[in-house]
C-alpha cells in the first residue's frame, strides 16, 4: 500500500505537469492548487501511517548504475514530510491569490506552475530515497526549481543577482555532498545509506568525525547556518511571497534533516560533534538576530531571522548530541524534541510572517520599513496576524515557538546539574546566546510591528485595495490555527517525539519518558494560564468600552507647540527606534552613514541614513570575487579582436594536446629509469 501511495504521488505530479503546457493560465492556477491538494493529502496518509504502524521500507529494482534503490519511511521521514506538506499547501493556497497581480505574465506563471509542483515533489522524494545517486539527482531537482520559483521577476536584475548567488552556493553545497558520498561509495561499494552505518561502526573515530563535517558543511550551506548563510538574505527578498514562505518554512529545512540523517547513520564519538555544532548554532543564533534588527527591507529582516531560528534549531541538534556522548537520556530527549518542534514551530510562523509581508508588498508595492506605517488601520486582518506571528518567533505563550524554546531551556538547565566541568562551562556558553537571542528577538519585532502597523503613514505610497480577500487571509488564519494548537496543547506530540528520539538513542528509560510527558502536560497549563491572562485583559478592555460607549468625546487638535508641519514625520523611525543597539552593535556589525548635515539658518534638508552590511558576506564572497575579477582583468590583452591572434592560440592549444601524450610517455621513462638507479 504505502509502496503505491508514492507512485500515485509521483504519478501525480508528472501528469500535472504534462498538462500545464496546454492550459490556459487560469486553468493553470486551478491545476496547481488541486495537484498540490491532492499530493498532500496522499502523502499525508502515508506520513500517519508511519507513525501507526511503525517504519516502512521497499526496494526499487533500480540499474547496474544505482543498484538496488532502497525507500525507507522512517518517523523522521515522516516528520519532515507533514512539515513540508502543510507550509506547501497554506502556501499553495495563498499563492494562487498573490499571483493574481502577474497575470500578464502567462509564461512566467507556467514556468514557476512546474517548478513548484516539481519542488514539492522532490523535497518530499528526499526523505523517502536512502540510495545517495539517486538521493544526489533529486537533490539537484531540488535546487533547479528553488531557483527557477526564486527568480519569478527575471526581469529586475536584483532578483537575477540573487538567483545567481542562491544557485552557485546551492551547488557548492551539492559539491560537498556528493564528495561524502563518493567516499562512501569507493570504501563500501554501495550507495545505500545503511552502508554509512556499516563503514564508521569499524572506522576510527576521527574518519567518522571527518565524514560528518564534511556532510555537515554541505547541509549547513542549505540550511544557512553562519558562515554558510550569505545567500539567505539575498534569496528571500528576491522571491514572490509565498515562496519566501516555503523556504525559510521547508526549504532551507530540508538542510536540517539531511545533518540529523547523517547523525543517525554515522558512528562516531559524539562528544566532539555535539561541541561542534553547538559552537557553531549558537554563533549562528547570535548573529542572525543581531543582523536582523538593524534591517530597513521587512523581508531581509526575516530572512535573517530564519538564519537566527535555524541557529536554535542546531542548539537543540547538539544538545542532542551531547547527550548521546555522554549517555544523558535528558538532553538527548530535550535536544532532539526541542528541535525537531522547532522545525514544525518555525516553518509556521515563519511561512505567517512572510505571508504577511507579501500582503503588504502588494498593497504598498515597498518593502522599506522607513516608508510604512499605520497600515493595521487598513489591513487588520494582516496586522494582527503578523502581531500572532511575531508573538511566537519571540517564545512568547500561549504560542508554539515558546513550547520548543522551553525544552531547549529545560535541556540546558538539567544539564548544569550533570557534574561534568567541560559540559557546564559550554551549556552556559549556550544559555547566555540563547537568553541574548530572545532578547533580541524582541527588540527586532517590536520594532517591526510597531513601524509598519502602528503610527501613521510616513510616505505617501501606492494604496492598492483588495487585498484581503477571504482566498487569501484563511490559509493565514489556518496557520494562526496550527499555532494556537501546538501552543495550547503540546502534549498531542508525546509519541511521535519519543518514536523520533528512539531512532537515535534506543531502549530510553521509563522514567525519562514520564518526565517529557509531565513537561509537555506542565506546558500546556502555561499555555491555558497564559490565554486566561490575554482573556482577562480582553474582558477589561470590552468592559471598558461598554461602560464609556455612552459617553459624550470631544477630540480637539493637539497643540503642538506651534508647529503645524506633518505629523507622520515626528513618529519614530526604523532606525531611530534601534539607535542605541546600533550604536552597540557597531564594533561587531558593518554599518555605513550617509548624512546630510544642517547647514545656514534655515537648512533645506538634514538627513542620515544608515546601510547594514554582512561582514561575513563581505569576507567570504565579495573580495575573493573582487580579487579574482582583478586577476581575470590581467589577461584583457589575449582578447584583442585580432583574427591572427586567435588562430595562434588555436594553434598552440591543437599542438600542445598533441605533444601532451608523448611527454607524459617520456616522463614515465624518466621516473623508471631513476628507480632503477
Amino acid at each position: 500500500m504505502e509502496k503505491n501511495l508514492v507512485e500515485i504521488f509521483n504519478l501525480t505530479a508528472i501528469v500535472a505537469i504534462v498538462c500545464i503546457p496546454f492550459l490556459k493560465t487560469k486553468g493553470r492556477g486551478i491545476l496547481t492548487m488541486g495537484v498540490i491538494t491532492v499530493q498532500v493529502a496522499i502523502i499525508s496518509v502515508l506520513a500517519f501511517s508511519v507513525f501507526t504502524n511503525g517504519t516502512v521500507e521497499y526496494f526499487y529494482p533500480g540499474s547496474f548504475i544505482t543498484g538496488a534503490i532502497p525507500m525507507r519511511i522512517d518517523y523522521l521521514s515522516a516528520w519532515f514530510i507533514l512539515v513540508i506538506s502543510f507550509t506547501f499547501f497554506t502556501g499553495t493556497w495563498y499563492g494562487i491569490q498573490y499571483m493574481k497581480k502577474y497575470i500578464d505574465q502567462p509564461d512566467n506563471l507556467a514556468l514557476h506552475a512546474v517548478a513548484f509542483i516539481l519542488l514539492y515533489t522532490s523535497l518530499v522524494d528526499i526523505c523517502l530515497i536512502q540510495n545517495s545517486i539517486v538521493f544526489l539527482v533529486v537533490w539537484e531537482i531540488m535546487a533547479l526549481t528553488s531557483f527557477v520559483v526564486v527568480i519569478f521577476e527575471n526581469y529586475k536584475s536584483a532578483t537575477l543577482k540573487a538567483g545567481i548567488n542562491f544557485l552557485i552556493q546551492s551547488h557548492i553545497s551539492i559539491l560537498l555532498i556528493t564528495l561524502a558520498f563518493i567516499w562512501m561509495k569507493v570504501k563500501t561499494g554501495t550507495f545505500d545509506f545503511i552502508s554509512i552505518s556499516s563503514f564508521t561502526a569499524l572506522q576510527p573515530q576521527m574518519t567518522g568525525l571527518a565524514l560528518f563535517i564534511l556532510f555537515f558543511t554541505g547541509f549547513a550551506i542549505k540550511a544557512g547556518f553562519v558562515p554558510f548563510h550569505t545567500w539567505l538574505p539575498l534569496a528571500h527578498p528576491a522571491a514572490p511571497a509565498h515562496i519566501s514562505g516555503i523556504m525559510s518554512g521547508v526549504i532551507i529545512k530540508i538542510g536540517i534533516y539531511g545533518i540529523l540523517r547523517m547523525l543517525m547513520l554515522i558512528k562516531t564519538d559524539m562528544i566532539p560533534v555535539g561541541y561542534f555544532i553547538l559552537f557553531v548554532s549558537v554563533i549562528t543564533g547570535v548573529y542572525g538576530v543581531m543582523l536582523a534588527i538593524v534591517q530597513h527591507n521587512l523581508k531581509k529582516l526575516l530572512a535573517y531571522h530564519s538564519i537566527e531560528n535555524i541557529g536554535i534549531i542546531g542548539i537543540g541538534i547538539g544538545l542532542g548530541s551531547l547527550g548521546l556522548g555522554y549517555n544523558n537520556q535528558i538532553l538527548v530527549v530535550a535536544g532532539f524534541g526541542g528541535a525537531l518542534l522547532h522545525v514544525l514551530n518555525h516553518s509556521l510562523f515563519k511561512s505567517l510572517l512572510f505571508f504577511s509581508a507579501g500582503n503588504v508588498y502588494q498593497a504598498r508595492h515597498t518593502m522599506n520599513i522607513e516608508s510604512l506605517g499605520g497600515l493595521i488601520k487598513k489591513m487588520p486582518h494582516t496586522g494582527y496576524i503578523f502581531l500572532i506571528g511575531s508573538l511566537a518567533i519571540c517564545g512568547l505563550p500561549p504560542f508554539n515557538g515558546f513550547i520548543s524554546e522551553f525544552f531547549l531551556y529545560n535541556g540546558l538547565f538539567h544539564g548544569l546539574i550533570a557534574g561534568n566541568f567541560k559540559l557546564i562551562l559550554n551549556l552556559l556558553f549556550t544559555i547566555l546566546g540563547l537568553v541574548s537571542i530572545g532578547g533580541l528577538a524582541l527588540i527586532c519585532f517590536t520594532k517591526a510591528f510597531g513601524i509598519v502597523f502602528l503610527g501613521s503613514p510616513r510616505e505617501k505610497l501606492h494604496e492598492e485595495k483588495d487585498i484581503e480577500v477571504p482566498q487569501r487571509i484563511w490559509p493565514m488564519y489556518l496557520i494562526v490555527l496550527a499555532i494556537m494548537v501546538i501552543g495550547l496543547f503540546p502534549f498531542i506530540f508525546n509519541t511521535s517525539l519519543l518514536s523520533i528520539i528512539g531512532l537515535y538513542q534506543s531502549g530510553l528509560d521509563p522514567q525519562v519518558e514520564l518526565l517529557f510527558g509531565e513537561t509537555l502536560t506542565n506546558l500546556t497549563f502555561v499555555g491555558w494560564y497564559s490565554l486566561g491572562f490575554v482573556a482577562l485583559i480582553l474582558g477589561i478592555y470590552y468592559l471598558k468600552l461598554i461602560i464609556t460607549r455612552r459617553r459624550t468625546i470631544n477630540q480637539e487638535s493637539t497643540w503642538g507647540c506651534a508647529y503645524t508641519g506633518q505629523t507622520g514625520k515626528l513618529q519614530y523611525t526604523a532606525s531611530s527606534f534601534i539607535r542605541t543597539y546600533r550604536k552597540l552593535a557597531e564594533p561587531v556589525l558593518s554599518i555605513k552613514r550617509d548624512k546630510v548635515e544642517a547647514t545656514g539658518l534655515y537648512p533645506q534638508q538634514v538627513m542620515q541614513k544608515t546601510h547594514a552590511h554582512d561582514k561575513i558576506e563581505t569576507w567570504l564572497i565579495d573580495k575573493p570575487l573582487l580579487l579574482f575579477r582583478k586577476v581575470l582583468s590581467s589577461f584583457v590583452f589575449l582578447q584583442n579582436g585580432n583574427i591572427q591572434a586567435y588562430i595562434l592560440y588555436g594553434f598552440v592549444f591543437v599542438s600542445f594536446a598533441l605533444l601532451l601524450p608523448s611527454l607524459f610517455e617520456k616522463i614515465v621513462v624518466i621516473i623508471k629509469f631513476l628507480n632503477q638507479l
